[in-house]
């Protein structure tokens, strides 16, 4: 995960708290974070990256839409960069 960038990592977790999202739903999700617009030249060559690296799988609803979902690999990912973040923010968090 450490080669991803931030925008990546956001539509790995954007999939991972989502059932198999196709790319609007993914597209809509960010949007409300960001408070903006996500243009489709930014949101599916990122996705395609993902699917290049093994960690989030395409599959197709229709002709026209896929649906995207988390490879172990992905799931593998996501935990041990919580574990990593948890290191440095457990104790912060739990002062709130």
């Amino acid at each position: 995960m450490y080669d991803l960038t931030g925008f990546q990592r956001d539509l790995l977790y954007t999939i991972a708290g989502q059932h198999e999202p196709h790319g609007l739903a993914i597209k809509e999700e960010l949007e409300k974070y960001y408070e903006g617009e996500i243009h489709h030249g930014r949101l599916y060559p990122n996705l395609d990256t993902l699917v290049d690296k093994g960690l989030v799988e395409k599959g197709r609803e229709d002709r026209r839409t896929n649906y995207y979902t988390l490879t172990r690999r992905g799931r593998r990912e996501i935990e041990a960069r919580r574990e990593w973040e948890n290191q440095y923010v457990d104790e912060l968090l739990s002062d709130s």
